[in-house]
């Protein structure tokens, strides 16, 4: 098999790890799927993702996935989301369960069925907290400090959110915080109490043509 034969059955190949936990919807540019077990496999238009994977975008590339509960997340280039888990059925409410891992990078979230239910089984971790939903769409930059690849930011490092719709929560060791629609805040690490702002400190989530805008204000 060629070199352009294999990149192609990789790319169309379902998701081998666990469960599924979605689809790449739209994707312009390259990203791939890592499992613990050391396999990567490179993700095209309407390849599937499942839990216990890895996704990471290259530079200037941006994907959306579809979750199977019609959530959706949008991310930018340079980033890493954890699959931890996602287990979702339409007739088993009690079965829900959701967890998120954003270790680098920047996201859009919209809130599926999942998050509507059962609100308190969805949770998505960064390094510097804890994030709950409420009905939600929400946008997350997590900067490193080293580029990387990624584009340069004027924003300090650490975990940086904005609020479009509905609340989220945020929790790490200096306590529970909230955020309502409008807000924006500032978390350096796991062991410092947010800052709240009205005005965009200067997060950008500006996203290719065929993506539509991104609804995150520019001030």
């Amino acid at each position: 098999m060629g070199a352009a034969a294999a990149w192609a059955l990789a790319c169309a190949m379902p998701a081998l790890a666990s469960t599924v936990a979605g689809t790449v919807t739209q994707l312009s540019g390259a990203m791939t799927a890592s499992r613990a077990d050391g396999v990567v496999r490179p993700l095209a238009l309407k390849s599937e993702v499942a839990s216990g994977e890895l996704l990471t975008t290259a530079k200037d590339s941006y994907a959306i996935v579809k979750f199977i509960d019609d959530s959706e997340i949008v991310l930018k280039p340079v980033t890493v989301l954890a699959i931890d888990h996602f287990v979702f059925e339409h007739g088993k409410p009690s079965g829900d369960s959701a967890g998120l891992r954003l270790l680098r990078g920047g996201m859009r979230s919209v809130t599926g069925l999942l998050g509507k239910r059962n609100k308190e089984k969805f949770t998505l971790h960064t390094p510097s907290a804890t994030i709950g939903i409420r009905g939600t769409t929400f946008f997350l930059e997590y900067l490193t400090g080293s580029a990387d690849g990624a584009a340069a930011s004027a924003l300090d490092p650490g975990l940086h959110v904005y609020v479009s719709d509905g609340g989220i929560s945020l929790t790490n060791q200096a306590g529970f915080f909230q955020y309502d629609p409008g807000q924006y805040g500032y978390i350096k690490d796991d062991k410092t109490k947010p800052a709240k702002m009205f005005a965009n400190p200067g997060m950008r989530f500006d996203l290719p043509a065929e993506f539509g805008a991104s609804g995150l204000p520019d001030k």
